[in-house]
């Protein structure tokens, strides 16, 4: 049994992989850590662990780790790829809590023994870089437009002295203070939607921004996503929301709306920013589909 451990190298948290999980995994595992250097560094890491055949590859960091994991595990699209898992290191830890993996060696070790991967669906987005050129990425939790990728810009920038929840929070309240609302089109498999947009969310996962319960009712692997869609909501009414999101209750309001679909397509008339996994994307328009049972995960 190959393992691949991909560490996030900035991580808050990596002593405590070090300290904790590393000599744990160790006793029981043949183990090579790949700790990143560069923004992006995870992705080609994990390509290079595809290529060298390791059994298992586990993403030690975030959503942000885990998203360039899985998009360097399918950089060139073969289907015998190596089981992924997950040492949740990062600050929202979203997908970890949708599978509720903790930080606990004994898990950890649990679940390489046991050896029984979940399929998990995967999202695959076509969209444009910065020059106009087509583009594709994958996501297995959640990919947004409005709000989330300006929260995504505003928290990169944030020292995240005051903690996780608090930072996430302070970057939600800031953005909507300065964010204007955008002109999105959202066409799905049974609904088509348009109009000024605070969020538009395609969810494989149950939250994201730390918590944000966009899709409670969201499966792994169910081959559909679950979309959610905020309008033009007022401040005041949008902070209450907020709360009652993170209880995983959904809103009653005529501005908020919730569907299921296999897949969608955003576009807008000016220029608007696709994020996933707390990680900038590109630019709309883009066609988003599902990959049903595309990678086996440890869950």
């Amino acid at each position: 049994m190959k393992i691949a451990i991909i560490l996030n190298g900035i991580s808050r948290k990596k002593k405590k992989f070090y300290n904790l999980i590393y000599p744990a995994l160790s006793k029981h595992f043949d183990i090579d850590i790949f700790e990143t250097k560069h923004s992006g560094h995870a992705e080609s890491l994990a390509d290079q662990a595809v290529v060298r055949k390791f059994s298992f590859i586990l993403a030690a960091g975030g959503d942000g780790t885990l998203h360039q994991v899985i998009n360097g595990l399918l950089k060139n699209g073969g289907d015998d790829l190596p089981t992924v898992g997950l040492i949740p290191l990062g600050s929202g830890n979203d997908f970890a809590r949708a599978c509720s993996i903790r930080l606990d060696p004994e898990q950890i070790i649990q679940l390489l023994k046991t050896c029984q991967p979940k399929p998990t669906d995967i999202g695959h987005i076509t969209c444009l870089d910065g020059n106009g050129r087509p583009i594709t990425r994958h996501f297995i939790n959640a990919c947004s437009v409005g709000m989330g990728p300006e929260v995504v810009k505003r928290l990169s920038k944030s020292s995240k002295s005051w903690g996780p929840s608090l930072s996430y929070f302070s970057s939600i309240v800031s953005t909507f203070l300065t964010h204007r609302p955008q002109f999105v089109e959202v066409k799905m498999s049974q609904k088509e939607w348009s109009g000024n947009a605070r969020v538009v969310a395609i969810a494989n996962g149950q939250s994201f921004g730390n918590s944000i319960y966009i899709a409670p009712d969201a499966q792994l692997d169910d081959g559909s996503f679950n979309s959610f869609i905020a309008g033009e909501v007022p401040l005041l009414k949008f902070l209450l929301y907020l709360q009652t999101i993170k209880g995983k209750k959904k809103i009653n309001d005529q501005l908020i709306h919730y569907h299921s679909t296999s897949g969608a397509e955003l576009s807008a008339p000016a220029s608007c920013t696709i994020e996933a996994e707390g990680e900038i994307v590109g630019l709309l328009p883009a066609k988003i589909k599902i990959l049903p049972k595309r990678i086996n995960f440890l869950r």
